[in-house]
């Protein structure tokens, strides 16, 4: 049994203090993973204008943001300007794909991304997908081959540029298996492989949850094998730093369960892209998270 670990790489500190720690974890457990680099400036000050999403105070409460993200993380983009991710953390980049796991794009702004696409239209789209393929090349000397969205976010233009760029897999949405993507009456090529389980950050908190408590929910889950296939999401900044200990236990746990812990690609391989099934993709609310976010619906 194959599960898929995607780590979101969302913030400037994330890239060059998180994803070192993670690759010497991983490596030292046999553990593979795609890691999905935000490529342009952090803006993750400009989050705070999410406050009057449905959810959005909530998960602050729950997640201690500040002791997560830090002072300065949460200052960018409004009274400090937010540095190039792609400039400053380009070494720490190319040393995850030279250990040996795999590298794609997950965006080019974070923040401008996941609060921006869901109504924008195919110039401002395309413009954002070009800048980080373009950063992505210049990084690391050859197009990405594996997308994974900010925030769970996506629109139609979005959906063609990945069928144009001929990637291998793309992992937007929240769902419970692989699928291809119909949206606005248009079927498109690029699986999706959409992320199964809830994240960490998701459970902490909620209804009391304690990290120990969420990463025993994450594993009954897998345990249950309810659905053939898992992803699941983690974040540089959080699992790269004070979630660590819990990320380590959820691998020990998959291990225990018979999972091998691969990259995107890899599960994406196991299955013909042309025989999966087509399902409409939706936006709807997830338990924990703030807004709504891309979903695997129904049966198309």
């Amino acid at each position: 049994m194959k599960l898929a670990l995607k780590i979101d790489v969302d913030t400037d500190r994330g890239t060059r203090e998180g994803v070192p720690r993670l690759v010497e974890a991983l490596r030292a457990r046999g553990a593979l993973a795609t890691f999905l680099f935000s490529l342009g400036p952090d803006h993750t000050g400009r989050a705070v204008r999410r406050v009057f999403r449905r959810g959005f105070v909530g998960k602050v409460a729950r997640t201690s943001v500040l002791e997560h993200y830090g002072l300065k993380t949460l200052l960018y983009g409004t009274l400090l300007p937010g540095p190039d991710i792609g400039r400053r953390g380009a070494a720490q980049m190319r040393a995850a794909r030279d250990a040996g796991f795999e590298v794609g794009v997950h965006c080019w702004d974070h923040v401008r991304w996941q609060d921006g696409v869901a109504g924008s239209g195919a110039r401002w789209t395309l413009r954002e997908l070009e800048r980080a393929s373009e950063r992505f090349t210049e990084v690391f000397g050859g197009a990405a081959r594996v997308e994974g969205a900010a925030g769970w976010q996506t629109n139609v233009h979005a959906l063609r540029f990945l069928d144009r760029a001929e990637m291998v897999c793309a992992s937007d949405t929240r769902g419970s298996g692989p699928f291809r993507p119909r949206l606005e009456g248009e079927v498109f090529h690029t699986p999706q492989w959409p992320t199964t389980l809830p994240t960490l950050d998701e459970l902490i908190g909620l209804e009391g949850r304690s990290p120990d408590d969420a990463v025993r929910d994450i594993l009954a889950r897998t345990a249950a094998r309810r659905e053939p296939v898992h992803v699941f999401t983690a974040h540089a900044e959080l699992e790269g730093a004070k979630l660590l200990p819990a990320l380590l236990a959820l691998l020990e746990g998959w291990r225990t369960q018979g999972y091998e812990v691969v990259a995107l690609s890899t599960l994406a391989a196991t299955r013909d892209a042309r025989t999966l099934p087509v399902h409409e993709v939706v936006r709807g609310p997830v338990p924990g998270r703030a807004g709504d976010l891309a979903l695997q619906g129904r049966a198309a």
